[in-house]
């Protein structure tokens, strides 16, 4: 007890103060896209199961000079913690996408502090750094999951640029899927889908024409002062 206590104290100075979200209808919103005009995009792969093709993905996103976000399950942590030590030493962001994989929108307040306090901790106990980002599983939440998230100093990040890599699609048919994105959009890939790692540099080639920048979730979203609304849609509030 004394341990998670600590931990989501340590938690709260991450992030506690600077955490905002807008209510739509008493519904609370996790950030689905940023409103930018930059051309910035976040790039993020959730990583549950399996792990053959991380480190291919980062060679690339290394020869495009890209960094993105890797949401890593707490089970995958402790699975491969050689490997998420070399993600965090590479430059590229980690955040935590729970401990176990649940449908978190079904859980309580405490089984959500429990989920989201050890997948921190497993990452924590490797990289030295806490993650500040959070993505729900299944993209499955609710008002209990918001606000733990809050209280842990955790944003709460889902996608406006699905991928669908994980249907098992073409190399050619992820990058198109991907080349709707526009600034401020969140992209989200997995790891080890069938054809990430040549669909890849087809996304990036694409976003080079486009005139795109590919980024990590940490540098497009806003970290304090600002607003989610109704749509997901995080806007910096004026000064």
């Amino acid at each position: 007890m004394c341990a998670a206590v600590c931990l989501a104290a340590v938690l709260a100075v991450n992030g506690m103060a600077a955490y905002s979200v807008s209510v739509a209808s008493k519904r609370m919103v996790p950030i689905y896209s940023v409103d930018r005009q930059d051309n910035c995009v976040a790039l993020s792969f959730d990583a549950a199961w399996g792990a053959d093709k991380t480190r291919k993905i980062m060679d690339i996103c290394d020869d495009y000079g890209v960094k993105a976000t890797f949401f890593l399950v707490g089970f995958w942590v402790e699975k491969y913690p050689e490997l998420v030590k070399e993600i965090h030493l590479r430059g590229f962001e980690i955040g935590t996408h729970s401990q176990t994989h649940p449908h978190m929108g079904k859980l309580t307040e405490e089984q959500c502090a429990d989920e989201l306090q050890a997948s921190c901790k497993a990452i924590f106990d490797v990289t030295g750094q806490m993650p500040t980002l959070f993505r729900p599983p299944y993209g499955d939440y609710g008002n209990a999951l918001m606000r733990v998230c809050s209280q842990l100093g955790l944003h709460v990040v889902q996608w406006s640029v699905d991928s669908l890599d994980w249907q098992g699609l073409s190399a050619e048919q992820i990058a198109c899927r991907v080349q709707k994105a526009q600034s401020g959009d969140i992209i989200l890939c997995h790891n080890n889908s069938d054809h990430i790692t040549e669909a890849l540099p087809l996304m990036l080639e694409w976003g080079k024409i486009k005139g795109l920048n590919f980024r990590p979730v940490g540098e497009v979203i806003y970290t304090d002062n600002y607003t989610v609304d109704g749509s997901g849609k995080q806007t910096q509030n004026k000064q």
